[in-house]
């Protein structure tokens, strides 16, 4: 079944529609949703309202209502009401492109595991043609005619042909990618899955990740008119991809905004940029403070993420105020980690937050082991230095920030809603910013390498017991021959076998 319509709505400068193919639309464009039909295209919504069935690329069950300025996924179903879209990205590059590209590269490659039944099979075939010419020799020599001992040897190299010891892992692995992918769970490579599931440590960024990533503004100090500095603060962190910047920009509730030249972001510290001869500085208490500005203000509330401004004119430099900002647990937070604890994970949060807000979440979470004011950089050390010490760790993370930690560790996983170089580092990728999926991801993980042992170990046993009978080990006892045809049948079986066994991967539900 087709995920995308053949063709699009598109409404051209006149206002007449004219039906095009998906990936000979301009970005730009913009085109008609009707009821019923699948969305073409990633893009916004311009006009009109509706409920979207986003299950085929997150995984949700319940439709989600959207309106204008919202992101609608190509592959997504328009449940009810028209509206008009603004695409924003076309063929390879929609988000149903990249998750089919995911899967599929994940199925064509091969997990350790499966290198190790490669490497297997490459002694286990030369080890099979000797025994069949020994076979062919012993009964040759031991009085019985050519014909008899032809039998043996070729009954020998049917049998144990190698099948389904090569279709153990892959089978296991494309069905059980299939899965994830239906669950908003996508393994990039197949050992991934093997890392994964065998993890005995989860490294987790706490803002984006454990929490919603979208904090609210509820404490603002100044020592200017506080419009003008919600307005210094809120251009400069426009260009700002951190879960902060937005709350800033929603509390300042205007369009009117200066304009920022030479941006820039330093990770675990604030940003930087001009606003005509002015330099503008935002970010930590640290950061302010090591860049020279003098800071007179009112005892900060506990528990909450500070954002400090400064501005610097030639050599003045003149510190403005702050502003506090919490940002709330998800919802499934709690029993996340409770779940990964039962499954006897050990749990770190780190976070570049101060260590009163890390205490704070780490207490709710009944997190032990936390660290505060963690800088990029640190993060990756964390990780190198954990898996030094023989622990094999699993990393999640969203922002910028968290690519180095999760290109570190053992298994780098990615919540879909963060930065786009967080989910290219990431080893696996979670489509919808829910931890339990992560948890899911987990046990399905256990559950395909637990299948494709077992898939090894019916595929041993088959050969072990098929040889010894193929060669006519129980003729001179109970007067039994294998005939060739017969061979090739159990040959067929097994591999049969091995495959339904994968396939009975999908009655787990996770």
């Amino acid at each position: 079944m087709d995920l995308t319509p053949a063709t699009v709505r598109v409404i051209t400068a006149g206002g007449a529609i004219r039906e095009m193919p998906p990936e000979a639309v301009p970005v730009g464009s913009r085109f008609i949703v009707r009821p019923g039909e699948r969305v073409p295209l990633d893009g916004e919504v311009s006009a009109g309202t509706s409920e979207v069935n986003q299950a085929p690329i997150t995984g949700e069950s319940i439709p989600v209502e959207k309106k204008k300025g919202d992101k609608v996924l190509a592959g997504t179903i328009n449940k009810m009401g028209t509206f008009t879209m603004s695409a924003q990205s076309i063929g390879e590059n929609t988000v149903l492109s990249q998750i089919i590209k995911l899967v599929e590269s994940a199925q064509s490659s091969k997990a350790p595991i499966q290198r190790m039944a490669d490497k297997i099979s490459s002694v286990f075939v030369p080890v099979v043609v000797i025994c069949a010419i020994l076979s062919f020799i012993f009964w040759r020599f031991n009085g019985y005619d050519t014909y008899f001992a032809l039998k043996t040897l070729i009954s020998v190299l049917i049998i144990a042909c190698p099948c389904s010891l090569g279709l153990a892992a892959p089978t296991a692995v494309i069905v059980g990618t299939g899965m994830g992918a239906e669950k908003g769970i996508l393994f990039k490579t197949a050992e991934s899955i093997e890392k994964l599931a065998d993890i005995d440590t989860i490294v987790l960024d706490k803002t984006g990740t454990l929490t919603y990533g979208k904090p609210e503004v509820v404490k603002i100090f100044s020592i200017i008119d506080e419009e003008i500095f919600l307005r210094y603060l809120a251009s400069l962190e426009r260009a700002s991809s951190h879960p902060l910047a937005e709350a800033i920009i929603k509390k300042y509730g205007k369009d009117d905004f200066y304009e920022v030249t030479r941006f820039e972001t330093i990770p675990g510290k604030g940003v930087v940029g001009f606003i005509n001869d002015e330099k503008i500085l935002a970010g930590s208490l640290s950061f302010i403070k090591e860049n020279g500005f003098e800071i007179t203000e009112d005892d900060p509330e506990e528990g909450l993420s500070y954002i400090y401004l400064g501005v610097q004119k030639g050599n003045e430099k003149k510190y403005l105020g702050y502003v506090g900002l919490f940002d709330n647990l998800k919802d499934d937070a709690i029993d996340f980690i409770r779940k990964i604890k039962n499954l006897g994970i050990g749990i770190i949060m780190l976070t570049g937050d101060n260590e009163k807000i890390a205490e704070k979440i780490a207490k709710k979470l009944n997190i032990e082991n936390y660290r505060a004011k963690v800088l990029p950089d640190e993060k990756q050390k964390i990780i190198e230095n954990l898996k030094l010490g023989g622990k094999k760790v699993a990393m999640i993370g969203d922002g910028i920030n968290d690519a180095p930690a999760l290109a570190s560790a053992d298994v780098g996983i990615a919540i879909g809603s963060g930065t786009d170089i967080a989910i290219e580092t990431g080893d696996i990728v979670i489509v919808k910013s829910n931890l339990m999926t992560i948890y899911k991801g987990i046990l399905l993980s256990k559950k395909i390498i637990s299948k494709i042992k077992q898939n090894f170990f019916w595929a041993f046993v088959y050969n072990t017991l098929g040889i010894p009978i193929a060669s006519g080990i129980l003729y001179p006892f109970l007067g039994i021959l294998l005939n060739p045809m017969f061979a090739g049948l159990a040959m067929a079986f097994s591999s049969v076998s091995v495959v339904t066994n994968s396939l009975l991967l999908r009655r787990n539900e996770i």
